[in-house]
Formats: structure tokens, sequence, C-alpha cells
């Protein structure tokens, strides 16, 4: 059993973790969205200067919430990409320190393998193969898991990320940020067919539609371009109907690619990760389209949707028990390629 004390700093959330395999022994989340709501998006400046004011406090608190002790600590790891560099380098700086300091193994994570292993907090039973449906604020993905850090990227968004296109949308609507939750409770009040809107789709050079890639740019602007036409002609812009329409467009175009790809490559599982996770009409539209193919579809609790370090820490365990350790001359990464993750290990005793 390896138990790994982790820490996330990718992006808002200052997050500190102690996870055993997949169980999670503490779970501490100091949240940004407060701070940066004044300004409408994250400020990565401002983020790196949160993370230094609180990353101490959140160490000091998942030892206290998990009742452990340094010698009880197997490993210490943290994400190292991709995300803010600065914010990356104030959770990357503090892991290597307690490594050297304590004389623990050090493992550098990528975040979207964070976010697969997500489920695993949850289904402890799960084990690949099986497809994972990233839909963050950053990333929009759809992964073929085969094995501890060995991963295919079968589809992705090519432009805007569902989380990216949450909060553009939400900002078109003067609801604030962020967009996903706003826009998630205010589409239970509105009608989803009040609007006909363009799924997004991606065209091949050989003609007709790439079947996993996605687009939501083309769904923004059509978005916007509703709300100017109602305005111009004098009408008052439905907000709630305008939610709806839009978060069930994005719902059904995740949704008919996830079963489309889980169905060709044989996968019976699909899981679910990253902050879009969360929404209801994603998880509506997927369970109910699972069940017409005999598909499992696992969503990580809504606390394990969003950035934090109990996902790190139980890729990180995995990693370690497989005899996985990371230098410490590792850097962060602002982005780096999910197949890429290996280049981030060494095996022990190299």
């Amino acid at each position: 059993m390896t138990t790994v004390l982790a820490i996330e700093t990718s992006c808002d959330e200052t997050a500190v973790a102690i996870v055993n395999n997949r169980q999670v022994y503490s779970s501490i989340i100091a949240s940004q969205i407060p701070v940066h709501q004044q300004y409408g998006g994250v400020v990565p400046e401002v983020a790196s200067r949160q993370h230094l004011e609180t990353v101490n406090q959140a160490i000091v608190q998942a030892l206290e919430q998990a009742k452990l002790n340094w010698s009880e600590i197997d490993g210490i790891a943290a994400t190292c990409a991709p995300g803010l560099v600065g914010a990356l380098l104030v959770g990357l700086t503090a892991a290597k320190t307690l490594a050297m300091v304590h004389n623990k193994p050090f493992l550098g994570v990528h975040h979207l393998e964070g976010h697969i292993y997500a489920t695993y907090l949850s289904e402890p039973s799960l084990n690949p193969p099986f497809l994972s449906l990233l839909v963050s604020g950053g990333h929009t993905s759809l992964i073929y898991v085969k094995d501890c850090g060995n991963y295919e990227t079968l589809g992705q968004t090519r432009d805007d990320a569902a989380g990216e296109a949450f909060d553009k949308v939400a900002r078109l609507l003067k609801l604030g940020y962020p967009g996903g939750p706003v826009i998630d409770k205010l589409a239970q009040q509105g009608a989803p067919q009040a609007f006909v809107l363009p799924e997004g789709k991606v065209s091949l050079p050989s003609g007709g539609f790439h079947p996993y890639d996605a687009s939501f740019s083309g769904l923004k602007t059509a978005v916007l371009r509703l709300v100017q036409q109602l305005e111009k002609d004098g009408r008052q812009v439905p907000v709630a109907n305008v939610a709806a329409s839009f978060q069930d467009t994005v719902a059904r175009s995740l949704t008919k690619r996830a079963i489309a790809c889980a169905l060709d490559y044989g996968l019976d599982t699909i899981a679910v990760g990253g902050g879009v996770a969360a929404n209801s009409g994603l998880r509506k539209n997927l369970q109910a389209a699972a069940s017409k193919h005999n598909l499992r579809v696992l969503f990580p609790p809504l606390t394990f949707c969003t950035d934090n370090a109990a996902m790190i820490g139980c890729a990180a365990a995995e990693h370690l028990s497989s005899g996985h350790t990371s230098p410490l001359t590792l850097g962060v990464e602002s982005r780096l390629a999910l197949n890429q993750v290996m280049k981030l290990y060494q095996s022990q005793g190299r």
C-alpha cells in the first residue's frame, strides 16, 4: 500500500491531499474563484501569488486531517504539466523541497492523467482498458486508457474546450465567472429546444466529418449572433432558454462522440473527468445514451471533478507502486501531450 502526499497548483485551486492507493485520507482545496471573479477570469500572476500564500497551510491541514506524520508518507507528488507556469512552479518547488527534507521519492504528475484517475477514487475496482472523456476549461479529449501511463488520444476539440465555451457564453449573457455552474443552474429553468444551435462538426480533407473531434468556437459565435439578433429586434433575451439550448447542444455533441468512440473501439466503460463532468446536462445525456448500448458510464464525485490533489495523489501512488519516480531536476511545462507522460519518470534503480 503506497501513501502519497500530493500538491496541485496548475491553475486557480491550491490543493493538497494524502492518498493511499485509491483511498483518500485527506483532501484540502482552497479555491481562488472569489479572487479572480472581479477580473472575469484567471489572472496568472494573481494565481501564483495566491498559491504562495496558501500552499504551506494546506500541507499542514492535509497532514492533520489524515492524522499522519512524515514517517508514514511514502512519496511526494505535484502537478508539473500542463498549466500556468508560475502556478505550477509553486507546487512543484514545495513538493521537491519536502521530498529532499524528508528523504522521500518525488513524482511529477501530468494534470490530465490526474483527471483520469479521479474516477478511480469512487470506483476502486475500475481497471483499463476504458475510454476517458476529459472535459474541462482547458481540455476536451477522448482518451483510450490502456494502462498506467499508456494513453492514446482518439478525439479532441479543435478550438475552444467545452469549459472555455461555457465561460465565454456566460460572459456573453452577463452571468459572470465561472460560467459552468451558473449556466447549469439556469438551464434547469429553461427549454433545451428553445433555440436550434450548431453542433460544431470538424470536416475531413477527404470528405465527411471527423467522428470524434469536436469544435465549440462556432457554437459560441452562434449564441453571440442569437443574442445580438434578439436585442436588435427589441426582444428581451430569454437567458434561461439560451443557457438550456447551449448546454443541451454541448452535451449532445460530447455524448454522440463518446458513445461512437467507445463502440468503435470495443470499450464497455466511459469514465468522465474534468470540471464539466459536474454538468447535469452532460450527465443526463451521456447516461441515457450509454444505457441504450449497454455501456457503463462513471462520473467522479462532484468534489473530484474540478481540480484537486486527491486525483494527482492517486495517479502518483500507482506510478510509485510501479517503480516510477521523477528526477529532482524535473521542470514544469505549460503544455505536454498526454502520450508523453512517461517522459516524467525514471524507473527506480536507474
